[in-house]
């Protein structure tokens, strides 16, 4: 048998207090002359005051026997049975009531925020298909380890993290990177839990277990943040904590100087009650977690997850960026960027990929890829070998082939603009790599190959200066001609650039920045670790499967889309506008109440319309962030 949920149950007690409410209500109005309306009345008025006051009593007495603090449930108990004293019993009903229907409505509402998230990860798969020596064997994934083999079909979502051992294809990756487009895999590449294999028949090694999976962290993470109080919610529970014990005291002291003043006790005490309902700071205390709890999730859908509430305020305050350059503003994958050759390229593009199928350099790897792109087959070569810093030489067909830098090409007689062609020497600017082939002292052609901007790069950071950041700088430990190069297809001015930096070079410069205003830096989160947590926000670009990502920042960005990053920033400044919207709004409400109620003679019924209005108001404003999830542009 399923056990209720909190929710569950106070939903069921409000609902016995909302009937208690109509039965005493109807019964009083259909029978008022006869002896069953009184009954009624009070069957329903009992009903009310039990499944409305007991139990948040009993819980009230619970926090102040066990933690110390007096709960604001206390302040309403308190408030019906004054009323119930003083012979308005029905008011205090109403109280009881409205205050149990709205502390459901609260708890759904934040319950929403906290299960936005874990919704996304109902997608988790419960079964796998392990590969075994006698075949294929159906297993719960819990029972996968580390070396485990599983097998992939068409459709089929991956159950745990893992590398692809054989075949390739294409996988939706929405679930954990967001990335809306299919991503095309090969073997060696990492698939990660709850992405979906879309077209083809995968052989995948288990890396991680289900308890480390991806969306295990990802769970973790999430429920971390929300424990996790921003300064504004400590802030918040303080004064709560320390308002209630001053309101509840003030109403005492109201009672006393009434009854002074000779209002009678059942007056005076009525008053009181209002007050107390009046001044209880209900609407101040759940203004910002209702905020916070809202962004944090909306975050998380959008594969943006922040380490807590405090993340997402100072974020908000952020007005300088800092920005690692390869792997986070750049691809950090090297691309063939330019051609020249005699005779055809493709033959050409061709004979260069065969002597760098031996090599296991990025460059040679951006020429393969060339290679493949173009349809393709790398013309044999044999013998071959490495020289160190320059370059490969071997053996084709058509006898000694080298390819290499302009020091092997120097080696192999290649030197003077009589040798190298000057659209050759003209091809390169010094930002980017020329990687020349030949034969001895005769150059057949070259390529030049660069690392290129992220395609969401530029729209991110143009996002960021209209949002208002004043200061985006890029730091990075290349050269400063490269670093030069990306910045100008940026956006980033030569003076905004820091080349040829080591890591505690990155490390002094984000101290000063920060010396200057807030500051978040975002790197890769492996090699930037110490400058990210230097940084008053650490973001982590790309950071699915990567635990040192997520261990050295305070915001990991599970894609490598930049616009997420400007939304992220965005959205945490909305999140201060509400939660100022929110405080302003509740502190205006209770001060206009408390008014009310010491000089202008306030009913309690519409102290308590006002109070617990007021208090659904704030969380309803705060809910407005869960329709704000983070997207990419794709």
């Amino acid at each position: 048998m399923r056990h209720l949920s909190e929710e569950d149950t106070d939903a069921i007690l409000a609902g016995l207090t909302l009937a208690g409410m109509i039965v005493g209500g109807l019964g009083q109005w259909a029978f008022a002359d006869r002896p069953a309306g009184a009954m009624a009345g009070i069957a329903g008025l009992a009903l009310v005051y039990l499944a409305g006051g007991v139990p948040a009593g009993l819980r009230a007495l619970r926090t102040l026997w066990v933690e110390r603090v007096l709960d604001i449930d206390l302040l309403m108990v308190i408030a019906a049975l004054a009323a119930a004293a003083v012979g308005a019993a029905a008011e205090g009903a109403v109280l009881l009531t409205l205050f149990s229907l709205s502390t459901t409505l609260e708890h759904r509402a934040m319950g929403r925020a906290q299960r936005a998230v874990e919704a996304l990860m109902a997608l988790r798969p419960d079964t796998a298909l392990l590969l075994e020596p006698e075949g294929v064997r159906e297993v719960p994934v819990e029972d996968l380890r580390p070396g485990d083999v599983v097998v992939l079909r068409p459709g089929a979502r991956v159950p745990v993290d893992g590398v692809i051992r054989t075949g390739e294809g294409a996988l939706d990756e929405a679930t954990i990177t967001g990335e809306s487009m299919p991503v095309h895999k090969l073997p060696g590449a990492p698939v990660f839990e709850a992405t979906v294999n879309l077209n083809a028949v995968l052989e995948v090694t288990v890396s991680r277990g289900i308890a480390e999976s991806t969306v295990a962290r990802m769970i973790a993470l999430v429920t971390e943040a929300q424990a996790a109080k921003a300064p504004s919610e400590r802030f918040s529970a303080w004064f709560g904590q320390r308002y209630t014990v001053v309101v509840l005291l003030g109403s005492v002291l109201a009672f006393a100087v009434l009854l002074w003043l000779g209002l009678g006790w059942d007056a005076a005490l009525y008053r009181a009650a209002t007050l107390l309902v009046a001044a209880s700071p209900c609407a101040i205390v759940i203004s910002v977690p209702a905020a916070i709890l809202s962004a944090l999730s909306a975050a998380a859908r959008g594969r943006v997850l922040f380490k807590g509430g405090a993340a997402l305020e100072t974020l908000a305050a952020v007005r300088t960026f800092a920005f690692d350059k390869t792997g986070t503003l750049t691809t950090g994958k090297a691309e063939v960027t330019g051609l020249v050759c005699e005779g055809g390229e493709e033959a050409f593009l061709a004979r260069l990929a065969g002597i760098e199928a031996h090599s296991e350099h990025p460059i040679a790897d951006a020429v393969r890829r060339a290679a493949v792109a173009r349809g393709l087959t790398p013309v044999a070569v044999r013998e071959a070998r490495a020289v160190p810093s320059e370059g490969m030489v071997g053996v084709d067909d058509e006898g000694m082939l080298w390819a290499g830098n302009a020091r092997l090409a120097a080696r192999m007689g290649a030197r003077g603009e009589a040798v190298i062609p000057p659209e050759i020497a003209a091809l390169s600017d010094g930002a980017e790599t020329l990687v020349m082939l030949g034969r001895g002292a005769r150059i057949l052609g070259a390529v030049t190959v660069a690392d290129l901007p992220r395609d969401s790069s530029k729209a991110g950071l143009v996002a960021l200066r209209q949002a208002g950041v004043r200061r985006i700088e890029m730091l990075t430990g290349d050269r400063r001609a490269v670093a030069v190069r990306i910045g100008a297809e940026l956006g980033i001015a030569p003076d905004e650039i820091h080349a040829d930096l080591r890591p505690e070079d990155k490390v002094k410069l984000v101290a000063g920045f920060a010396a200057q205003g807030r500051v978040a830096f975002v790197g890769d989160g492996v090699n930037d670790a110490a400058a990210l947590a230097r940084a008053d926000v650490g973001i982590a670009m790309g950071a699915a499967g990567s635990e040192v990502a997520l261990q050295a920042a305070d915001v990991a960005l599970l894609s490598d889309d930049m616009n997420r990053l400007a939304m992220a920033h965005r959205l945490s400044r909305r999140t201060a506008r509400v939660i100022r919207q929110n405080l302003i709004f509740a502190m205006g409400a209770m001060l206009l109440l408390v008014t009310g109620g010491l000089f202008f003679n306030l009913p309690l019924p519409l102290a308590v319309v006002g109070h617990e209005g007021g208090t659904l108001l704030v969380v309803l404003n705060g809910l407005r962030l869960l329709a704000d999830p983070i997207r990419g542009k794709h």
